[in-house]
């Protein structure tokens, strides 16, 4: 079963050469030449027929032209205005598919939603360098998105997927799992892409989760693991001190409402610890 024609050595260089174009570091450009890997991609998203999907980076369309044949409308963010006139052509046979030309960095989740309603899945082989930055902030700014299934770097997947105690786990991870469930992972090969990277890549998912804390709790969390990783060797005690506005007074009287060891560091605390102390923050008025 074929899910791209558009991802093979040949139909990809044959896109390229016919409107004149070459790669573009700059935009971390590496096309996806393995259409095992977008059945992949389609399964583990779980992509049901008749869904409303955004994808950013869509390149030449190889990944789009998979997702077009199910979702019920696709809106895909591209932003080298170079590629207008290719996904023009590579799309000719897509219903009801939508392409932005802006950065998705800065695309409003007005503009997004517009052509077909507000998307439930974001789906997308994402350029590496802002990857980590549009999970979040789509999980944070498009409340009707209940799962995301990217491709990104190796070492982005082990920061979002990271648990406590590991080496990677940081702010980072703590924000997206306060918002977020991993539900899948698989690799994907450097010989998989038109060039190859110089950096190994996997597939992702995530899941909203429906947290029973206030969006309040939630913000305070997150400025906490922010305070807490600020310097990730010290102890937790030491971090809270010195990013706290009541200094020593407020860390350890934070610490002791919400029983938790001082002489901790960031990195063991689970996401619960974190929204632990971020509610009895709240409830001691020390965060602004």
């Amino acid at each position: 079963m074929t899910f791209s024609p558009l991802a093979g050595v040949r139909a990809t260089r044959d896109v390229l050469d016919a409107h004149g174009l070459s790669t573009k570091k700059a935009l971390g450009q590496h096309f996806l030449i393995d259409d095992n890997i977008v059945g992949r991609i389609l399964s583990l998203s779980g992509l049901q027929s008749g869904e409303i999907v955004v994808e950013v980076g869509p390149g030449i369309g190889t990944l789009t032209a998979a997702l077009c044949g199910v979702a019920g409308g696709l809106v895909a963010i591209e932003r080298d205005i170079q590629l207008e006139p290719v996904l023009a052509d590579t799309l000719t046979g897509c219903p009801h598919t939508t392409v932005l030309y802006e950065d998705a960095l800065r695309v409003s989740p007005e503009q997004i939603s517009a052509p077909y309603g507000p998307p439930v899945r974001f789906i997308a082989n994402l350029p590496y360098a802002v990857a980590a930055t549009l999970v979040l902030r789509f999980f944070e700014d498009i409340p009707s998105l209940q799962s995301v299934t990217v491709m990104v770097q190796a070492e982005v997947a082990d920061r979002m997927t990271a648990v406590p105690g590991n080496k990677v786990y940081g702010s980072y991870s703590v924000k997206l799992q306060l918002r977020a469930r991993s539900e899948g992972r698989f690799p994907v090969s450097r010989g998989c892409f038109f060039p190859p990277p110089r950096v190994d890549s996997a597939v992702v998912r995530f899941d909203r989760i429906s947290r029973p804390e206030s969006p309040e709790v939630i913000a305070a969390a997150v400025e906490l693991a922010d305070i807490a990783f600020a310097q990730r060797r010290k102890t937790l005690r030491n971090t809270l001190r010195a990013g706290l506005a009541g200094g020593a007074e407020a860390a350890d009287a934070l610490l002791s409402h919400s029983n938790i060891d001082g002489i901790r560091r960031a990195e063991t605390l689970a996401v619960d610890e974190y929204l632990q102390m971020a509610s009895k923050s709240l409830e001691l008025c020390l965060l602004p």
